[in-house]
């Protein structure tokens, strides 16, 4: 089973820009789930999740601008959520996809919830994986640290060591699991292996880390969701604490909560059990 592959021109302050796209299943499903994945991840992260999913839906999972198969923004001031929205509003018309589901995994789900925030929002369930409405400082500082850092392997097996290394708190996998998770973000070009994304992502990342000291908080992108949302929590997740995973359940759309033992951010959704969490809530 192989996914069609596909892109939309959308258009920054900068100018145009290319964003690709993956998708699974019918063209014709007018049940749409769209699956975005983190902040230095790529499309193929979605890849056994759209598998187990794609009889029910056109599951479409889109590279991010400025990572994966998608073009690089000519201005990296662009590179936030606000312009991440407008993409995807776009990615949806170019769909005729009037309804959706979501998934987002981390940045995928805070682009998600600025989605879901406004008037006539077209998401209609939205999954948060390890991402609210308050962010751990100290985390932020950490996944900036590593954004924007130029690494080239003069291997792939040098490359797969460092995303095993980097991508620990995604929890245990197997040997060809972490291989599809490298396979996910690094590309072969003149005789060596480099990360997918472009480094000036990390600008702002950097930028906000740096000026937040303990936490980033605004429930008011949170509060005025109305769509049922399951809140995912990886149990030793260092951006989503539990008691703001606990106020996620008491307030706006009320979560529904589930936290995902041994693992921390975030949960990869590559296990059967972690599926049946998605499909459970999406399909119930």
């Amino acid at each position: 089973m192989n996914p069609q592959t596909d892109s939309v021109q959308c258009i920054s302050p900068a100018g145009l820009h290319r964003m690709a796209y993956r998708q699974w299943g019918n063209p014709e499903n007018p049940r749409v789930l769209v699956c975005v994945h983190g902040l230095t991840r790529s499309a193929r992260d979605f890849d056994r999740l759209a598998q187990n999913l794609c009889d029910h839906y056109r599951v479409v999972c889109p590279d991010v601008v400025g990572r994966g198969d998608s073009d690089w923004l000519r201005d990296p001031k662009y590179y936030e959520v606000p312009q991440y929205v407008a993409d995807m509003v776009t990615l949806l018309a170019r769909l005729h996809a009037e309804t959706v589901h979501w998934f987002g995994t981390s940045m995928g789900g805070l682009i998600g919830m600025g989605l879901a925030a406004l008037p006539d929002s077209p998401i209609k369930k939205l999954v948060l994986n390890d991402v609210g409405p308050v962010l751990n400082g100290v985390a932020l500082k950490r996944i900036g640290d590593f954004v924007g850092t130029q690494m080239t392997f003069e291997s792939y097996e040098q490359a797969e060591q460092t995303i095993r290394t980097v991508s620990a708190p995604f929890g245990p996998h197997s040997d060809a699991e972490w291989r599809a998770l490298t396979d996910s973000v690094v590309r072969q070009k003149n005789g060596q292996w480099t990360l997918h994304y472009d480094p000036a992502i990390g600008i702002n990342a950097r930028a906000q880390a740096a000026s937040v000291p303990d936490t980033l908080e605004f429930w008011w992108g949170y509060d005025p969701i109305t769509c049922p949302v399951l809140a995912v929590r990886g149990e030793h997740s260092d951006l989503l604490s539990r008691a703001t995973h606990q106020q996620m359940g008491q307030r706006g759309p009320k979560a529904q909560l589930v936290e995902i033992p041994g693992v921390g951010h975030a949960p990869t959704f590559m296990h059967d059990d972690q599926i049946e969490i998605v499909r459970r809530f999406l399909l119930g």
